[in-house]
């Protein structure tokens, strides 16, 4: 049996927190523990479950782990807790899967798919020549797009608000077909009353999901949004544990769920977040606009979940200003797209190699990404 003696984190470029795990043997586990905007107070709490917790002992009891950092503190829940237990438990995952000899998705019962479908982002955060660049991402073989529908919005916006997102997708169809998905990201930017409006108005235009049309907060309000729209609505990236996700079965109005695996706990928990969806008959399309790792950990999911329908990958987002996510892999055809599919890495562990030389260089970097504080006309702060 072996022990973790050691372990590392590295805020990297644009927005990103890795961590490096290293047992007795010599063998290294990654995670990525982040909240966007938040790494440095996410890696403050990795350090104290680490030390608290985890050093010294054994990392194949990753469930036990888990639990541990979960139930351990008596305060529980919450981005920054779930999101630093969620690197640690990729990295636990990625260290069983070396020693073993086995990609993470064997571990968990083996693939129900061979590939994976991917999305990719168009038009920024506030959306302009959306229509350009989805010819050009569907001309690099993506089938399935997501953009935002929306800049900020008043409480109840005008006519013209509502006929410029209906403008952008509509443009976007025409430009793209009807062969290709298109989701539309409301970002939690939008009330309740303006969420009703644009989601009857943008159903002509057949978007692949709605996403987080109201905060999570007002999840309660799904059922009276739904009730406007044939669109399946999409929701999760803002909840962090299966109690949350039970809240929102229980509420209804919801048909993909979309748990990051950095902040909902990790592998781990995300497993089991996909399994209630499944009993509700409700998609697994898992959050992932961040790093390499992230996007390893959701492939594994993805590859072994039976309702898994699309995942969310960063490759060229408008986030991604200084690096990519493939920069930090020693082998970045690992996640090569393919008509719009990603394959499911099969080597051991989370089945990439991270380039950890250029990943110790970058560190040395100031990085401090925070989002932008957007405000309406009359001064008063607008949701990002």
């Amino acid at each position: 049996m072996t022990r973790i003696v050691d372990y590392e984190l590295f805020e990297v470029p644009p927005r990103w927190l890795f961590l490096r795990i290293e047992t007795a043997d010599g063998t290294v586990g990654w995670g990525e523990p982040v909240v966007e905007g938040r790494a440095r107070t996410v890696r403050t709490a990795v350090e104290e479950l680490l030390d608290s917790y985890l050093l010294g002992a054994d990392p194949s009891r990753i469930e036990d782990h888990w639990q541990t950092m979960y139930r351990g503190g008596f305060y529980r829940g919450g981005p920054v807790l779930m999101s630093a237990i969620s690197g640690v438990d990729q990295a636990l995952w990625d260290l069983k899967g070396k020693r073993l000899g086995a990609p993470v998705y064997e571990l968990l019962g083996g693939a129900a798919r061979d590939r994976v479908r991917v999305y990719q982002w168009i038009g920024g955060d506030r959306p302009t020549e959306v229509a350009r660049e989805a010819e050009r991402k569907v001309e690099a073989g993506f089938t399935a797009l997501k953009m935002n529908a929306t800049e900020e919005l008043a409480r109840v916006d005008s006519p013209a608000a509502v006929e410029a997102a209906v403008t952008r997708l509509r443009e976007v169809r025409e430009a793209v077909g009807d062969e290709v998905d298109v989701g539309v990201d409301f970002h939690g930017r939008v009330s309740k009353p303006m969420a009703k409006r644009l989601a009857a108005a943008l159903e002509p235009h057949e978007p692949m999901f709605i996403e987080e049309p109201v905060l999570p907060e007002h999840n309660d309000a799904l059922p009276e949004i739904a009730a406007q729209t044939s669109t399946p609505i999409a929701t999760g990236e803002r909840m962090y544990s299966r109690w949350d996700y039970r809240t929102l079965f229980e509420t209804g109005g919801v048909d993909v769920v979309q748990p990051d695996l950095s902040h909902a706990g990790g592998i781990t928990e995300v497993r089991k977040i996909a399994s209630m969806a499944e009993a509700h008959d409700v998609a697994l399309a898992p959050h992932c606009p961040l790093g390499p790792i992230a996007l390893a950990s959701c492939v594994q999911v993805d590859a072994c979940t039976p309702n898994a329908l699309v995942q969310e990958q960063s490759l060229d987002i408008h986030y991604n200003e200084t690096s990519d996510v493939l920069d930090y892999l020693a082998d970045p055809s690992v996640f090569d797209y393919e008509d719009g599919y990603v394959g499911i890495p099969d080597d051991p562990g989370l089945g990439i190699d991270v380039d950890e030389s250029h990943v110790r260089e970058q560190s040395e970097l100031d990085v401090d990404w925070h989002n932008p504080v957007w405000r309406h006309d009359d001064g008063s702060v607008a949701e990002w």
